[in-house]
């Protein structure tokens, strides 16, 4: 039933389906499980901005596992480091650096040292996220392959209550359109009725939200607690549960619309890789680690993506964004930013804490894709070589934009 056209976009979903799995999904997976991708920073002690929230989720698979902070050197706990020459050329004060831990005991020794010389990088005021503050004492590192996104239990009202603040507090939606909100099974069951007349920016937003929910949906379904015994745990497949997320007549014909609304999500991603080539082709960036013969294999495979992403022949056309009247534009996308700012800091609401994980990461990585998009300006003006002041990726942008597009 997911077939055939996406609307506001010249692409169909079997052109997607043939890119994604035969050529570019195999290449992304790989690069997501380098040390440089794996690793992301997160406060998941941020509180609930909007209400008064003690509702943790207690389930033991609700649990992140990040790195126990006293294995964590002094400065990588004091912020966020990428590479830069700058720092590069510090004398090595690894000494007192035990491990860096959690993150994961298998890191090379040139990891963990390089690890503290990434360099610190001011959040762009273009920023689509409310991003957490790396600097905090409550800022982790986590290793995303050893907590990754499945199902947890996490469920009811609670859950409910997040993506009811998302969809009816934050999102563009048609005016006059009732959707009946189910609390029961832990969703927003959204029936709409009519799509009134909304600018494509709106509609836009709205799709974007309805595919990055279908995400978290698939995933939750695809990697589900099938047997836990005290011997073992079996996650995998579970088919009913996506049935009753995305069948036709248990969804009341909308569950395969939410599944194109994820086809429109991966295009404005792939729409973001492709106009982000410039930055990531100068010479003098490196996705640094400390493993030299690494570093240079990880960059040269995510060119080796990003050309292919460019290569792709029917992606979205972002010049319908904000494409009128220039006052009138400039307030839409202010406003759009702000929905989504909004969005990101509801992330810090989620119960539970690997839930929240994912959640801040993929809304950061969505936010990521956005400021790309309207930066191309910016983009275009890079010089080849020497800073690139315009427009600047921090490394957690860089590691939530793809992995959120590995999503």
């Amino acid at each position: 039933q997911v077939t055939g056209h996406l609307d506001d976009c010249t692409c169909d979903v079997e052109t997607i389906d043939a890119f994604n799995n035969y050529q570019l999904f195999p290449r992304l997976n790989e690069l997501l499980e380098s040390d440089y991708f794996r690793y992301y920073k997160v406060n998941l002690k941020k509180p609930c901005p909007f209400w008064d929230d003690n509702s943790h989720c207690g389930m033991r698979d609700c649990a992140v596992q990040p790195c126990p902070s006293d294995e964590v050197p002094d400065g990588i706990r004091s912020g966020s480091y990428k590479y830069s020459e700058e720092a590069n050329n510090l004398d090595e004060e690894c000494e007192e650096a035990k491990r860096l831990g959690a993150v994961d005991d298998s890191l090379s020794k040139e990891t963990r040292q390089a690890v503290l010389r990434w360099a610190r990088h001011d959040d762009s005021s273009d920023s689509f996220c409310e991003a957490d503050d790396i600097h905090s004492p409550d800022s982790e590192y986590v290793d995303l392959l050893l907590n990754p996104e499945r199902y947890t239990g996490y469920k009811g009202p609670d859950a409910w209550k997040i993506w009811n603040s998302i969809y009816e507090e934050n999102c563009f939606k048609p005016q006059n359109v009732k959707r009946p909100l189910a609390s029961g099974r832990g969703e927003s069951l959204i029936y709409l009725t009519k799509w009134v007349r909304v600018c494509v920016e709106k509609r836009a937003f709205y799709r974007l939200i309805s595919g990055l929910h279908s995400s978290i949906n698939i995933h939750l379904s695809a990697r589900y607690l099938l047997q836990d015994t005290w011997s073992e745990k079996k996650w995998g497949p579970n088919v009913t549960e996506f049935q009753q997320r995305f069948d036709e007549v248990l969804t009341r014909g909308e569950g395969p619309r939410r599944l194109k609304n994820l086809y429109f999500l991966y295009l404005i991603e792939l729409r973001a890789l492709s106009k982000v080539l410039p930055f990531f082709e100068r010479p003098g960036f490196q996705l640094y680690t400390g493993n030299e013969s690494q570093d240079a294999e990880t960059k040269h495979l995510l060119l080796e993506i990003l050309h292919l992403a460019k290569s792709f022949p029917l992606h979205f056309d972002e010049n319908s964004f904000f494409a009128g009247n220039k006052e009138e534009a400039a307030k839409l996308k202010e406003e759009f930013r702000l929905h989504f700012k909004n969005i990101s800091k509801i992330m810090d609401c989620v119960g539970c804490f690997k839930c929240r994980l994912w959640g801040k990461l993929q809304t950061q990585g969505l936010g990521t894709a956005l400021k790309i998009l309207f930066s191309e300006n910016l983009i275009e003006r890079i010089p080849e070589s020497g800073p690139s002041y315009g427009f600047q990726l921090t490394r957690q942008e860089i590691v939530a934009l793809f992995n959120a597009f590995g999503r």
